[in-house]
């Protein structure tokens, strides 16, 4: 006669193996690839279960984040380099593939981090794998080139239009930028004259700053 399964238990937590830090539902997560030449994923707990006999065998049901390599679209000049997207595809995997703790942000909240660590990542779209549509499906775009602000380059900002500029795209180099102590973009040199900006004011309020000049796409 077989013997009947364990019950399966719902953890409220779980120490991640080999290391004293204790993961619980909602937490984000590095796991490990099964492609050891990848980086690990990034996941979001949400449930932790436990089954066997003594409930060693711990499971987690997740809700993975991609990589915008990982996407249909693949990885675009905006993307961040710790940028990912919040997925509907969710999974059971084993505990002992998670390998450490991270911190995914909201988009502003990681423009505001003084230092960005190999755990922090950010997070501004959701995305749908089967279709590979993102919500939103519309974000601020910046200067002549017309992109989403990508945290890792640096912008600078027109004083008089409070509008933000790519060095490259206004034909400067990001050295020449980060001296400046004036900037007046091409539309409104003309009534000021032409100053040397002031890159001081890059990244992290980049939000706050440009909400009447924001144009969307």
């Amino acid at each position: 006669m077989a013997k009947p399964r364990a019950a399966k238990k719902t953890l409220d937590s779980y120490t991640i193996k080999g290391t004293n830090k204790v993961i619980k539902p909602n937490d984000c997560v590095l796991m490990r690839s099964p492609d050891t030449s990848r980086p690990p994923y990034v996941a979001k707990i949400e449930s932790i279960e436990a089954g066997g006999a003594r409930g060693s065998n711990v499971k987690v049901r997740v809700r993975w984040y991609y990589r915008p390599e990982e996407s249909i679209g693949g990885r675009r000049q905006f993307h961040g380099a710790k940028e990912v997207f919040l997925s509907d595809h969710y999974d059971i995997q084993s505990a002992d593939t998670i390998e450490d703790k991270c911190h995914v942000h909201s988009f502003r909240n990681y423009t505001k981090l003084d230092a960005v660590g190999a755990e922090d990542f950010f997070c501004r779209f959701e995305y749908k794998s089967a279709s590979g549509s993102f919500v939103p499906d519309r974000i601020a775009v910046f200067c002549k080139c017309e992109m989403p602000y990508n945290p890792d380059d640096l912008m600078i900002q027109c004083e008089e239009c409070s509008d933000w500029y790519h060095p490259a795209c206004i034909g400067m180099t990001i050295k020449e930028a980060k001296k400046l102590e004036h900037f007046f973009c091409e539309g409104c040199a003309p009534q000021n004259g032409k100053r040397n900006g002031n890159p001081d004011n890059t990244s992290g309020e980049i939000e706050e700053k440009v909400e009447s000049k924001r144009r969307k796409r």
